[in-house]
């Protein structure tokens, strides 16, 4: 089983009356559980910012093997102490999928190193994604590529690191094109960084969606618990 966590700041969708309430009644993390629930290899947990260490101590992180991040209003509050262990367990093997929005978030930012911004436009834009890496595990049973009918405008520049791969550009009706699919590795750990997701589009419960993410989860996923030997150590040649 991989155990997954699926963070959300959960915020947008408490407004009562609000698009995002409507389009995710119970949040968006709740709606990421039902979609992805029905893999049988996955033991999901859910996790929010208002809960006690934003629902990350270290026992849940150490419980899980992929995190799943999805955060836009807040990523100012969450504190250091957080965003430092959740980077230190990807460090250490932890798979990591920021989704949307959380190219913002405070532990992608730092384990990127960059100010990991972009053009963006909210106009319900149609888009497009192809696939470019057809090979890769994320992308297994796509086809060469899938619409999104109502999505927010992502656009280049992105201003994250050159990735290890990218495996999906969304091309927008709005004429934008942006890298929204991007691999990294970081120390033991696998990133993926998704696009699709703005709170006021069900784009979550779009098959195509559904299966890159649960794709992603199975590609970071580490596949044995890393051994690091930083120590100090004697020349093995010394007799």
């Amino acid at each position: 089983m991989i155990r997954v966590t699926i963070w959300n700041e959960f915020v947008h969708e408490k407004e009562e009356g609000s698009r995002p309430q409507a389009a995710y009644p119970n949040g968006i993390h709740m709606a990421l559980k039902e979609v992805l629930g029905t893999n049988e290899d996955f033991q999901i947990r859910t996790a929010t910012l208002e809960e006690p260490d934003c629902g990350l101590p270290q026992s849940v992180l150490d419980e899980t093997d992929v995190l799943l991040w999805w955060g836009h209003m807040k990523h100012s509050s969450v504190p250091d102490d957080v965003v430092n262990r959740v980077a230190a367990r990807v460090l250490n093997g932890m798979g990591f999928i920021p989704l949307h929005s959380g190219h913002m978030s405070r532990p992608f930012m730092k384990l990127m190193g960059t100010t990991c911004n972009l053009r963006w436009r909210e106009s319900n834009d149609r888009e497009r994604l192809w696939v470019t890496s057809p090979g890769h595990p994320i992308v297994k049973g796509l086809p060469t590529h899938f619409e999104i009918p109502d999505e927010e405008t992502y656009g280049e520049y992105f201003d994250i690191p050159t990735p290890d791969e990218v495996v999906l550009i969304g091309w927008f009706s709005g004429g934008e094109v942006f890298r929204s699919g991007c691999c990294f590795t970081r120390g033991a750990g696998r990133i993926f960084y998704f696009q699709p997701g703005h709170e006021t589009n069900r784009t979550y419960y779009i098959p195509e969606v559904g299966a890159v993410i649960a794709n992603a989860i199975r590609w970071t996923a580490p596949a044995f618990t890393p051994q690091f030997g930083f120590d100090w150590h004697a020349s093995l040649e010394d007799k």
